[in-house]
């Protein structure tokens, strides 16, 4: 049975929650300490931040808020990524990361995008971060299947996450399934279509049968398929809201309902683009 505490383990032995909350676009300083205080009083463990974001500091400052609270360090999984303008200095960018947290050490390091011509080369330097004990698992962001396998055949270690856009409405059923057939953990960002289709009106009666929101129902579809999601918002009802998916369970005939409404409709970037 799902908990709010429930984890995933990834490949190289750490383990993941299920649930996480997403920093992106929300501002440094009290805004996003704010949100994260809110974020770990209604259970979530898993942050996720990165360089481009501008909000590192305020993220570890929150962070080491909730420890001198009595929330154990090794309770909270902090994400950061290493931008596309940093493939060239990745030691340094990584080291200003983790000086921004202020932490002893980063739980998941993350490849932000698949810049051409670099991704290979940087993950290998990724490879030796996880030496220095400063960070305690890699991943990548918005692989491609194709970019995975090029990822896999020219290095030591496969990727413990692919971090990418999904949705009911970009159920990318393939990429999924090469995952798991791997041993990658799918994460889901933009899990909520950033609002766009939460109006839906299959979603709605689907919610209305489970008596929930529309999205407490993607989120719960997502983690009953191993999917991590990292929901972000500033509003304190929406962030208690998006934690309350443990006390019912979607039918299996409902989640290919909701498998069905891939539109391969996105709402972010395409990184298919790109080769």
């Amino acid at each position: 049975m799902l908990k709010i505490n429930s984890k995933l383990k990834l490949n190289d032995g750490n383990e993941i929650p299920l649930l996480g909350f997403g920093a992106w676009q929300i501002e440094d300083g009290k805004q996003i300490e704010d949100c994260i205080s809110t974020a770990f009083k209604a259970g979530y463990r898993l942050i996720d931040t990165a360089s481009i974001y501008g909000n590192e500091k305020g993220v570890g400052s929150a962070v080491r808020k909730a420890v001198a609270s009595g929330i154990p360090r090794e309770e909270i999984f902090v994400t950061t990524k290493l931008y596309n303008d940093d493939h060239d200095n990745v030691e340094k960018a990584f080291n200003e990361s983790l000086k921004k947290l202020g932490l002893d050490y980063i739980d998941l390091y993350l490849i932000h995008w698949p810049v051409i011509g670099k991704r290979i080369a940087t993950w290998k330097i990724f490879e030796k971060l996880l030496n220095t004990g400063k960070v305690k698992s890699i991943g990548v962001s918005n692989f491609t299947i194709s970019q995975l396998q090029e990822l896999m055949k020219n290095s030591e270690i496969v990727p413990a996450i692919n971090q990418v856009e999904f949705s009911p409405w970009l159920y990318q059923k393939e990429l999924l399934d090469f995952c798991k057939k791997n041993n990658i953990i799918l994460e889901a960002y933009s899990p909520l279509t950033r609002g766009k289709m939460l109006n839906d009106k299959r979603l709605a009666i689907i919610a209305k049968k489970y008596d929930r929101s529309p999205a407490q129902m993607i989120l719960r579809w997502a983690i009953q398929q191993d999917i991590v999601v990292i929901p972000k918002s500033t509003d304190p009802k929406k962030i208690v809201e998006n934690s309350q998916l443990y006390d019912f369970e979607i039918e299996k005939k409902d989640i290919e309902t909701i498998n069905s409404f891939n539109e391969n409709k996105r709402f972010c970037w395409n990184p298919e683009e790109l080769d």
